[in-house]
């Protein structure tokens, strides 16, 4: 951890923020823990309700800020190379899914892996440190493990329901393309398990015996295990819904909380800069919301009349969730490749 960061430590926001991510984790994982040990449920399609809350009201604005903030000082050609770029991505993305939905889908998830597992290492790096991860390739493992929780861990408790709703999606397109591969879902699902838990194992076990006396690889194991304790208690629906939100979402606050102000890079603040006045600032920030709020809009109803199916059933709970996973890996995708893995000056998930 950095000088910078032990000092910002110090006044206690970030920690604070680091904790309630924790802590909302589990409060969600003994709620369903409980309503197991008693025998109650809850009906699926509340669980559908909350995803949609989750994603859309809660998760999509701070993934518009975060764009934003990475672009807020950035030149306007750079500007307008990044938007172009996440469009072509995006634009990939919707054509793959309609050429090959299983394809398409296979990539959603491995994104879903790349975002949760990628935002979470910088967020280490940014607070706890990663003093135990000394090679790339454990910083690989850290996040096909982390981010690996987000999938793997419910392809295993909750087999089912991760199967149907994988089938809505893809039927967006061609119901009987899941056809093909039903038949195999009971050698890939053990695959996968035993795959993840090598994973799981090689990074927690690399990571105790390359530890520093830090305490940092104590934080990485104790969260690794409260990632795969939580998705394997909380039903998928549910749990992805929240996880974004809850996790994501406020662990990138503590990581922009706990990196030094945004580096000079050449361009103008679209917040006006230092000499703003506060109305200045607020009247900007506005416009930008509304901007990134419309364009994606336009890019769900873009999608949304490309599909041939948009909602493949008759619910439209069921229907809203299988079109918004697929929709917001549609976005994510350039999220984590654009802004995160090309962007090597700075990127959503900076830290210095």
């Amino acid at each position: 951890m950095s000088t910078t960061t032990s000092r910002l430590f110090g006044r206690g926001v970030e920690p604070t923020v680091h904790s309630l991510s924790r802590a909302a984790l589990v409060s969600v994982a003994a709620l369903f823990l409980g309503l197991r040990v008693a025998g109650a449920t809850v009906p699926i399609a509340t669980q559908a309700a909350v995803y949609l809350l989750g994603m859309v009201a809660l998760n999509l604005p701070h993934g518009g800020y975060e764009h934003f903030a990475n672009l807020r000082r950035r030149t306007a050609t750079f500007r307008l190379w990044y938007v172009a770029a996440y469009l072509a991505l995006a634009a990939a993305f919707v054509g793959l899914f309609l050429i090959a939905p299983v394809a398409g889908l296979a990539l959603a998830i491995l994104v879903a892996v790349l975002k949760g597992g990628g935002g979470d290492l910088h967020v280490l790096a940014a607070t706890t440190g990663t003093g135990h991860l000394r090679t790339r390739g454990q910083r690989v493992l850290a996040v096909l493990a982390r981010g690996g929780a987000v999938m793997a861990v419910p392809v295993l408790a909750f087999p089912d329901t991760f199967r149907a709703f994988s089938g809505l999606m893809v039927s967006m397109v061609d119901p009987a393309a899941m056809g093909a591969i039903a038949p195999h879902f009971g050698l890939t699902r053990p695959v996968i398990g035993l795959g993840y838990a090598g994973v799981v194992a090689a990074h927690l076990g690399l990571g105790y015996l390359r530890r520093p006396d830090t305490g940092a690889w104590l934080a990485d194991a104790t969260e690794t295990i409260l990632l795969i304790g939580y998705f394997a208690v909380v039903p998928v629906i549910v749990a992805v819904g929240l996880y974004f939100p809850l996790w994501y979402s406020a662990r990138q606050v503590a990581r922009e909380l706990a990196v030094d102000a945004a580096p000079e890079t050449g361009g103008r603040d679209l917040l006006g800069g230092r000499t703003a006045s506060v109305g200045e600032v607020a009247l900007r920030a506005w416009v930008a919301l509304v901007a990134g709020a419309l364009a994606t809009a336009a890019v769900a109803v873009a999608f949304w009349m490309l599909v041939p199916t948009p909602l493949p059933t008759d619910s439209w709970l069921f229907g809203g969730v299988a079109f918004w996973s697929v929709f917001i890996s549609v976005i994510a995708l350039p999220h984590v490749v654009v802004g995160g893995l090309l962007d090597r000056t700075r990127g959503i998930w900076h830290v210095p």
